[in-house]
């Protein structure tokens, strides 16, 4: 008998989303969306910087945020903008899109709202990210983001303090933060391939990424094994 595999959730149908740049107005959605970053990392087996509700609602009041409803006023997906080294990076952290909304190109729309904003904002800034999957990926190759190692990225440890909520922390840590099951993108404002280009490398090493996912995962799971009941 063949092996029956589970259909992804589809969203409703009908529905059309307004994505926007977030304001005071949108601040009561705060506490909603910091559960669903820390319910989701849970899913994922994976962990995300902690932010709390306020600091959430404070990137709204400032400009550095977009949000996603939908035509009903529901909370669909969110996003904001994080600066480092005196604005030398910029990081798009906390892409999140509520579960009913997913799979239906939001969480696209609201990474390419969230560059343009983050371009406007800071246009000589490198823009940079840390993903460990293919779909982000693609997305961020779409918007010219590179593949690059982690040695490229910001060395400001109020960054890297960032990971200690994920589950993967002892690993970034033992290779000294030059490695780990996450994949290091950047966008450097003064020296990057054109979209066009890097989608079409995106297309051509894709089968790799994702056999490197798998092998990283897999030798990192043997030297660092899960925590179960407290113990390594």
């Amino acid at each position: 008998m063949a092996k029956q595999t589970k259909d992804k959730e589809q969203p409703p149908s009908g529905v059309s989303f307004i994505v926007e740049i977030a304001s005071d107005q949108h601040t009561p959605y705060s506490q909603q969306i910091c559960d669903e970053m820390e319910a989701s990392a849970k899913a994922r087996g994976t962990g995300i910087a902690k932010r709390s509700p306020d600091y959430v609602a404070q990137k709204m009041r400032e400009g550095k945020a977009v949000i996603a409803l939908a035509d009903n006023g529901d909370w669909a997906g969110f996003c904001y903008i994080e600066t480092w080294e005196h604005g030398m990076y910029v990081a798009n952290s906390g892409l999140i899109v509520s579960p009913k909304f997913r799979n239906s190109g939001l969480a696209k729309r609201i990474k390419h709202k969230i560059f343009e904003l983050s371009r406007s904002r800071y246009p000589g800034s490198k823009i940079f990210g840390l993903t460990t999957g293919l779909a982000v990926m693609k997305i961020n190759s779409e918007l010219g983001y590179e593949p690059v190692t982690y040695s490229e990225l910001t060395s400001d440890d109020e960054f890297w303090a960032g990971c200690k909520s994920c589950v993967n922390y002892d690993i970034l840590m033992s290779k000294e933060r030059k490695n780990c099951l996450c994949t290091a993108m950047l966008y450097d404002p003064e020296d990057h391939y054109e979209p066009a280009e890097t989608v079409e490398h995106f297309k051509e090493k894709k089968n790799v990424y994702e056999r490197l996912l798998h092998i990283k995962q897999y030798w990192l799971d043997k030297v660092f094994p899960k925590k179960q009941n407290g113990n390594k």
